[in-house]
């Protein structure tokens, strides 16, 4: 059964070609297809198209099938082409001609983006909760470990002292930054498009903000031509706030790789966490951060991939749009595998005192050396230069106390001030309304008489 079925043959190489794995990615969006449609016959009935019975009877039916879902009872039979076609199917069924009148007013475009646009909405809530998690362990990790120095390196070079607090703090306020960007794409997602059918509008009496407001969302997508102009654009931009989080994640996965090799050896990890070699029995190898590391390069790739896909489409729909979904869907499971993964490891780690008692990190203190100088009043410039002299010449010995208060500095990492700016960007998502919305959505009216 097709929507767009006018009784004549379809050649079926051409209908497994241009359906391919729609039917897969369909049953991921399958109850919020439900949910939409529930919105969608309760404005249909508000302007007249349903009486108070038919929408009753829809209603019930529909909420059958979203608990169907939920308990994983829902399939999408051999002979149905997509999830809005089986759904159509069961309420058929059920309710013979009702079940026809629940596409009055939309199309399959305005459908399937509405469907996107609820399922990206739950799997970013999902996102955040996860990332979430890891940044609470990044700061309690952060909290412990503040006064265990390691060197800070540039250029790969010995640097100037850092500490396990301050280099783990860095990527947990790295995340609030990613956050940020994370709810600006849930802003430019949580626009309703309900309503724009193939993108030019309806000649029925739509109310496009009663959907709105039954769906949770923020806002609609006015234009009915830019509404459609959202597919592709949604998921890239929510694409880029993943590749966020991925690039911070990564970083930490290449610098966890190099710190707990034996040339560093700054921390490690039970050997139940790592893996080992077929023929030498002394490796730990962290394939865990590799893979974490490859990972994340895939999703920072995605809002590219997507990018070329719908470089140069006009306005309007192309089935071109069919196929992002094969990569941008399992996106959000690979991003929050992630997060558990280093959430776990980071759970487990063995972080090694007393690192910078090794004579190789003796000129991470050479800044620590000038700047008192210059608390003695000499000019930066010379104190500068006369450490550099007692280094070439083998005359540098410093102490290796240290002293810093500044904000953000090893001796201040603001802990208490980063988690305010994760709790503050959290609570801008306002997950609540949408999960209000949803609740009423799924409560029956009284019955018919």
């Amino acid at each position: 059964m097709k929507l767009w079925d006018k009784g004549l043959p379809n050649n079926k190489r051409i209908e497994s070609f241009t359906v391919g794995r729609d039917r897969e990615f369909d049953t991921w969006m399958a109850e919020y297809d439900v949910l939409g449609s529930i919105a969608h016959i309760q404005m249909l009935e508000e302007i007249k198209l349903l009486t108070p019975t038919e929408l009753h009877d829809l209603k019930h039916q529909l909420i059958q099938i979203f608990y169907d879902i939920q308990a994983g009872n829902f399939v999408i039979e051999d002979n149905v082409e997509d999830v809005h076609s089986q759904v159509e199917v069961l309420l058929t069924k059920s309710l013979g001609d009702s079940g026809k009148k629940i596409h009055s007013g939309r199309s399959r475009n305005d459908q399937v983006l509405l469907d996107i646009k609820l399922y990206i909405r739950a799997q970013i809530e999902m996102v955040s909760q996860k990332a979430g998690k890891l940044f609470k362990t990044m700061l309690l990790l952060s909290e412990q470990y503040k006064n265990v120095l390691m060197p800070g390196y540039t250029h790969f070079q010995v640097a100037m002292p850092s500490s396990f607090g301050l280099w783990l703090s860095s990527f947990a306020e790295s995340l609030t930054d990613d956050l940020y960007l994370l709810h600006a794409s849930y802003r430019i997602t949580n626009q309703n498009p309900l309503g724009s059918a193939a993108g030019y509008g309806s000649s029925f009496p739509l109310n496009r903000q009663l959907t709105t407001d039954l769906l949770g969302f923020d806002n609609m997508n006015y234009n009915s031509i830019y509404a459609q102009m959202g597919r592709g654009k949604v998921e890239k931009t929510v694409a880029f706030a993943l590749s966020g989080f991925a690039s911070t994640l990564n970083k930490m996965a290449m610098d966890i790789t190099m710190y707990i090799n034996q040339n560093y050896g700054f921390f490690t990890f039970p050997s139940e966490f790592t893996t080992g070699s077929s023929i030498m029995p002394h490796k730990k190898n962290p394939d865990v951060f590799e893979l974490i590391r490859a990972k994340c390069n895939q999703i920072i790739a995605l809002p590219n991939e997507i990018a070329l896909i719908t470089t140069n489409l006009p306005a309007g729909y192309h089935r071109d749009l069919q196929i992002i979904k094969e990569h941008f869907f399992p996106a959000f499971d690979l991003m929050m595998d992630c997060f558990d993964l280093a959430d776990l490891l980071l759970q487990n780690i063995i972080v090694k005192e007393n690192i910078l008692d090794d004579s190789k990190y003796l000129y991470l203190f050479s800044v620590e050396e000038v700047n008192k100088l210059v608390l003695t009043g000499m000019p930066f410039r010379d104190a500068y230069k006369k450490v550099g002299m007692d280094i070439e010449q083998g005359k540098f010995k410093p102490t290796t106390d240290i002293n810093h208060t500044h904000e953000g500095s090893i001796g201040n990492l603001c802990l208490d001030k980063i988690e305010m700016k994760w709790n503050d960007t959290l609570a801008m998502f306002n997950f609540e309304k949408t999960h209000a919305a949803y609740q009423n959505l799924l409560k029956l009216n009284r019955s018919i008489d």
